[in-house]
């Protein structure tokens, strides 16, 4: 057995039945027990969107931006598309209840990173699960575990598939050579994202907060178009999409191939809902209840799930373009996007693509940072250090682009499926401390305040918080 083989047995047994199971349970405990939160308060998060931080602090819109950033990539794109591709238009509508239901734990775990954060020598504020984990659960050992994880997804299992998603939409082009373009591009990438990195965090966050919304936008836009050019295809599509959602036969006949567990692969690789990423960003975010930004990070979720990866889906089926295994991927959206704009098409998906890959690589290694602090004592490893670790990530950018597509995906796959198997269970035992921060929230907005958070009222020992201590 090649390890190749090896790890898809891993990866086909981690989603189904482990990670499918824990997803949907998990997801479906949160609404329940915040009464449908990522729904009923849909508005109230829309208006905290705006809000702005004291001073220099970082705000809601700018940690929603950098983890906005990490959740819209090259998944929204070449995920989708490979997702339809492989198991079927009805990976659609699993993608969509995914989003749904996994916006609650998106909720859960940004509320949390919220509560527990920590306070940095520069007076701004840092956590995400390690630190609820430590904390609130006393399971140091545990949170380190999870920071391997979270290195090993975001510093090579996400860049390696991001950096391979990018140069294979190069595939379209008459000047693309399968054995050297891949090195080009790959080089290119790894250079322009390792120079960046030279800038630090908040220069990242500067970034993400300038390009994220201008990418996404136009994305959008230009997928309506193609949309609507094809307008009298849409009832047929619809009626694909919860056809094969619900063809069950075909689904448990071959399960691990089906359009279910592509629809919450995909779905679960491009939103991140639950996985344990969007927190570290959260937790760097000044406001005045940790409730606040609990809700602006499911608008995240909603962003990239019901916005930008529908849009792709949507494109793609209704331009009527013949899907297979064959066009899986890059090439799919490119022949779809080409029935309307013909060459300018695939030339706008790499474009696309290329901001997509971008900003996800420097979004990633933003949370790599968060937990190498954390394993390095919550101190800054030193600048030798960062530096020859960046190193070796432009490295891996750069392999990403020349390795095979199934080790690309599966990698990724698995390095995140462990993430959410340590994540999901912590938020389930914490989120009794959720509900009762939800709870004051409410209670507080009733009463027309603007709410603020104060540990002690919801039960909590403020002597082992940063924040939220009495005035």
């Amino acid at each position: 057995m090649d390890i190749l083989t090896f790890f898809n047995k891993v990866d086909g047994y981690m989603y189904y039945p482990v990670l499918i199971i824990i997803l949907a349970a998990g997801g479906l405990f949160f609404t329940f027990r915040t009464r449908f939160v990522q729904i009923r308060l849909f508005g109230e998060a829309c208006k905290l969107i705006g809000e702005k931080a004291a001073d220099s602090k970082v705000s809601s819109f700018q940690a929603l931006m950098v983890s906005t950033a990490s959740r819209v990539g090259t998944g929204n794109i070449v995920g989708v598309a490979t997702a339809i591709c492989l198991g079927g238009p009805g990976a659609c509508f699993w993608m969509w209840l995914m989003c749904v239901i996994g916006a609650s734990s998106a909720f859960m775990e940004s509320t949390l990173a919220q509560i527990y954060k920590r306070k940095g020598d520069d007076g701004n504020s840092y956590g995400g699960p390690a630190y609820y984990i430590e904390h609130a659960l006393k399971q140091p050992w545990l949170a380190v575990v999870f920071c391997v994880f979270l290195i090993a997804t975001y510093a090579f299992g996400f860049n390696l598939l991001c950096s391979y998603n990018l140069q294979s939409t190069f595939s379209a082009y008459s000047f693309y050579d399968a054995v050297k373009t891949p090195y080009i591009v790959g080089a290119i990438l790894a250079v322009a994202v390792g120079y960046c990195l030279l800038g630090g965090g908040k220069r990242i966050i500067r970034i993400t907060e300038k390009i994220v919304p201008a990418m996404g936008i136009s994305y959008v836009l230009i997928s309506l178009v193609v949309i609507f050019c094809h307008i009298k295809n849409i009832p047929a599509m619809f009626a694909l999409i919860f056809k094969d959602a619900f063809d069950f036969k075909a689904i448990f006949g071959g399960i691990a191939g089906s359009c279910m567990v592509y629809g919450v692969k995909r779905g679960l690789y491009s939103n991140e809902a639950g996985v344990g990423s969007a927190p570290n960003a959260s937790a760097s975010a000044h406001v005045s209840h940790p409730v606040k930004q609990g809700l602006v990070q499911t608008i995240s979720v909603y962003i990239d799930t019901m916005l930008l990866c529908t849009a792709t889906a949507l494109m793609c089926l209704s331009s009527g373009t013949p899907y297979n295994a064959s066009v899986s991927g890059a090439p799919y959206v490119q022949n779809a996007i080409s029935t309307v704009f013909g060459k300018a098409g695939p030339i706008f998906i790499t474009v696309a693509m290329v901001l997509f890959a971008f900003t996800t690589l420097i979004g990633n290694l933003y949370y790599v940072d968060n937990a190498l602090a954390f394993m390095n004592k919550k101190k800054q490893p030193s600048k030798k250090f960062m530096t020859g670790f960046y190193v070796i990530c432009t490295v891996i950018i750069f392999l990403g682009a020349i390795v095979p597509m199934d080790f690309a995906w599966t990698a990724a796959d698995i390095t995140m499926g462990g993430m959410t198997l340590i994540n999901i269970p912590c938020c389930l035992i914490l989120s009794g401390t959720v509900v009762k921060a939800l709870r004051d929230y409410e209670r507080q907005k009733k009463s027309g305040k603007n709410p603020i958070f104060v540990a002690k009222e919801i039960g909590l020992d403020d002597s082992e918080l940063t924040y939220w201590k009495t005035e």
